[in-house]
């Protein structure tokens, strides 16, 4: 069940995309970062940190994934399409979002088939992550739901 939301909700999702996304280059940049500068313009500070122009770019690509989700994971606009259609589109809308950004932005060397794969990888391991985690939330509210629908029936039961 949906909760009614507000632009709020909305942008308390973006920033806590955003936040996720930061916090992975952060990651990385510490890791690879120095190696990474004279390839990639995400890592244009190496291991010092990241641009102001990148967190602008993560920021947009925190929007695109966003609008993606309210588009295609919530019930707000499409309500009849098949849930692994949604999904499917889903991955589909942010991957060519990542194609795009990483042309314009020359995140790498567009021509360089390691960086495609790694890229590509990266995004399956961080799509199963978060995958895993909707799965155990999901669980986890429903289990909930269970517990208040059966205190419920035992109040009617005991009233009855």
């Amino acid at each position: 069940m949906e909760q009614n939301k507000t632009i709020f909700s909305y942008i308390g999702q973006l920033f806590a995309t955003y936040g996720v996304i930061v916090t992975i280059f952060i990651v990385f940049a510490c890791i690879i970062g120095d190696n990474a500068k004279n390839i990639s313009t995400l890592y244009s500070l190496g291991n010092l940190g990241l641009s102001l122009a990148t967190l602008v770019q993560l920021l947009a690509l925190a929007g695109v994934i966003t609008l993606a989700q309210v588009t295609f994971l919530t019930d707000c606009w499409i309500k009849s399409m098949n849930m692994i259609l949604r999904n499917i589109l889903f991955f589909l809308v942010i991957c060519v979002g990542i194609g795009i950004f990483a042309a314009v932005f020359t995140w790498f060397p567009i021509n360089n088939i390691m960086a495609w794969v790694a890229i590509a990888m990266s995004f399956t391991i961080c799509t199963v992550i978060s995958v895993l985690i909707s799965k155990l939330q999901e669980n986890a509210e429903n289990k909930k739901m269970e517990q208040a629908l059966a205190k419920i029936k035992k109040q009617d039961g005991a009233e009855n």
